[in-house]
């Protein structure tokens, strides 16, 4: 017979960040987790997460809500239901509860997690197969204070831990931030890869500006200079400078790339299993993607391990990822929730190979950062 689902469970993670990471909406010295625990009538778990960027600061779902909503409107359309169709499962989740991406990417990542221990196979295999073991991973430079990041960046390059950077900017007038990213790219020089990220705070003269600029200084990458849905600048800022452009809150999944498409976008395509509401989406907003010329780029929201995991499981089964991932969440965490961290080596980290994810919750260290309130 297979398996049903009997139980959903819902935990709110605080765990410290390392140092404060500095965006241009908001700055967070702790990052809060929704770890979903889901169970079946065979006593098997699967494990999910939804995470966010600063409360509401980024978008429009809070670690509060995505738990609340889960609890509330999104569990009881699971429980009693067989997990032998994934896609049928979140189709009962979108027909009856509409936006709420990150909820459902949490649960659909605890439903391929569940999965892949039933048929003992990794989540990769359910994705279509890994074509890689090991994913780049840049690293983001975000203290804001130029020595230190370039202090920090030269660790990491000596330690073969990273050789990407990414800086958050935007916060700061245009002057000050491009003096900031000019001096880290001429103390690394060609050893290292810099892009920069603007998180939206510019508007189109600024960014005209700002990219002239940042081209100047030999910066590789500029992520969403100006506002998310304000397509038609993109557009021509993209067609306007030699230095890319990579589209990250203007697109969640499918549908997004394609209007990107549509209007003359030429650039990158950045993919957050979280925004498209889990793996599968957001594997399906790379074929598009990939069939517009887009270059592709593995995104995070600093999701924990569980989070990153599945991500890694994703960003495995696709042939290039042109710009590779940010996916170093747990390693901006001061501690982690799994026994068995991921591995972070050789300016990337391995695709777990074991079924699931391929991680185990630490129950203890759960106990200790789950909020008791």
């Amino acid at each position: 017979m297979t398996p049903k689902i009997t139980q959903i469970e819902t935990l709110l993670v605080d765990i410290p960040t390392i140092r404060p990471h500095k965006l241009s909406m908001t700055s967070m010295a702790v990052q809060t987790m929704v770890i979903v625990r889901l169970k079946d009538d065979q006593g098997s778990e699967g494990l999910g997460e939804g995470t966010t960027i600063g409360g509401l600061a980024y978008g429009p779902e809070s670690p509060e809500s995505i738990k609340m909503n889960i609890d509330r409107y999104l569990a009881p359309l699971l429980i009693g239901q067989s997990t032998d169709s994934v896609r049928y499962l979140m189709q009962r989740l979108n027909v009856a509860v509409k936006g709420n991406m990150i909820a459902k990417s949490a649960l659909q990542t605890a439903l391929v997690d569940l999965k892949g221990k039933h048929l003992g196979v990794p989540v990769s295999s359910l994705l279509g197969g890994a074509i890689h073991s090991h994913i780049p991973c840049l690293w983001v430079l975000a203290s804001g204070n130029t020595e230190k990041d370039i202090a920090e960046a030269k660790e990491l390059i000596a330690a073969g831990r990273h050789c990407d950077f990414k800086l958050k900017i935007g916060s700061r007038p245009v002057e000050e931030d491009v003096a900031h990213v000019a001096a880290i790219k001429a103390a690394l020089g060609d050893s290292a890869s810099v892009r920069v990220d603007v998180n939206q705070a510019w508007d189109e003269a600024t960014a005209v500006k700002g990219m002239a600029a940042l081209q100047e200084a030999g910066v590789d990458l500029v992520e969403q200079p100006t506002p998310a849905k304000d397509i038609d600048t993109l557009a021509r800022l993209s067609n306007k400078f030699e230095i890319p452009i990579l589209a990250d809150e203007g697109v969640a999944d499918s549908k997004d790339v394609y209007q990107f498409a549509k209007q003359g976008f030429n650039g990158g395509i950045a993919l957050k299993i979280a925004k498209a509401g889990g793996p599968i989406p957001a594997l399906e907003a790379a074929v598009v993607s990939e069939s517009a010329g887009f270059g592709l780029y593995g995104g995070t929201l600093l999701e924990g391990s569980i989070g990153t995991a599945v991500a890694i499981h994703a960003w495995s089964t696709l042939p290039t990822l042109r710009w590779g991932s940010e996916m170093f969440g747990p390693l901006l965490l001061q501690d982690d929730i799994i026994k068995q961290p991921l591995r972070y080596h050789n300016n990337g980290v391995d695709v777990p190979n074991l079924p699931g994810l391929g991680i185990e919750l630490d129950e203890l260290k759960l106990a200790e950062y789950q909020r008791k309130d």
